[in-house]
């Protein structure tokens, strides 16, 4: 196992004047939501300077799709800061593995549950897994996603269709629903959104309308659960290099993702994942029902 994985611990430099990627590797994967392992280069999911100071010292934190890309380094980044990890993945078995690996290096437990989330009972399962296991859910981070790109609306079939908004919304309510009645005052929902919500995106109309869905479920959701004290934000990403992107845009799409962007490049899961750490921290107490913007300097 973790034969394409370097050895632990994995930082993603090779040194410390390594910089992130311009353009890379023409490459594509055959089926989403894709495996990092066999990515070139692999994304940077660790900061390796980056100093811990206990902002989620044995918080417990669900994340769905935490087994790569954005969700690996949320859940890297969440135990370096001390909390214990519940992952949600579909079947990427070796990268969810390498990620539980990662964790329990920090020196917290990780536990990996796989399955679809679009069968609701799966996200009862997560929930009472959990509370069995910590007797507590401090954070949950709905982040799973897929995105199919076609040309023109009339190529978008009613099956993907339901296949899009299935995953990529009706999750995000299957594993709220399920969160809530456990969580308490001061405890945090973090959504991922995406810079489609708010620019679009011409050959990802269904993908771009969930990601509008998602950011409107996070302001009312938001409002619905401030009385509660319980917090609802979002992190919406331009373009991050993650197994979502070989998996679903062709070879010299891939080749040259994220340079239009003011910063010319995409960025890496590691450059994402503090947004979700000031949300999930008390460093975000007063702020609830906002989306942060981390796209390469993209004015939506």
């Amino acid at each position: 196992m973790f034969d394409n994985y370097p050895t632990i611990p994995y930082v993603g430099f090779k040194d410390e004047n390594v910089k992130t990627p311009i353009t890379f590797t023409a490459q594509h994967q055959d089926v989403q939501p894709g495996m990092e392992y066999e990515m070139n280069p692999l994304p940077i999911f660790e900061n390796p300077n980056y100093i811990p100071s206990g902002k989620l010292q044995d918080k417990v934190v669900i994340i769905s799709g935490g087994d790569s890309g954005i969700g690996r380094a949320i859940s890297v980044l969440f135990a370096k800061e001390g909390a214990d990890i519940v992952i949600s993945y579909l079947n990427e078995h070796e990268d969810a593995n390498y990620t539980k690996q990662i964790v329990e290096s920090c020196g917290r437990r990780c536990i990996l549950i796989p399955g679809d989330l679009r069968d609701e009972n799966l996200s009862t399962y997560i929930v009472d897994t959990t509370m069995s296991q910590f007797g507590k859910i401090d954070v949950l981070i709905n982040n799973c996603g897929v995105q199919f790109p076609q040309n023109s609306i009339l190529d978008i079939s009613s099956q993907q269709l339901r296949d899009t908004f299935e995953t990529n919304i009706f999750t995000f309510f299957y594993l709220t629903k399920a969160v809530l009645p456990h969580l308490q005052a001061n405890s945090s929902i973090i959504n991922t959104t995406s810079i489609t919500a708010f620019a679009g995106k011409k050959n990802l109309i269904d993908y771009s309308s969930t990601k509008g869905a998602i950011t409107v479920f996070t302001k009312s959701l938001a409002l619905s659960l401030a009385d509660q004290l319980i917090r609802v934000n979002a992190v919406a990403p331009g373009p991050i290099w993650t197994p979502l992107i070989p998996s679903s845009f062709n070879e010299q799409e891939v080749e040259i993702f994220g340079t239009e962007t003011p910063l010319k490049r995409a960025g890496q899961p590691f450059e994402l994942a503090p947004a979700y750490l000031y949300l999930a921290s008390d460093d975000s107490r007063y702020v609830t029902g906002q989306i942060i913007h981390v796209n390469g300097g993209t004015i939506v």
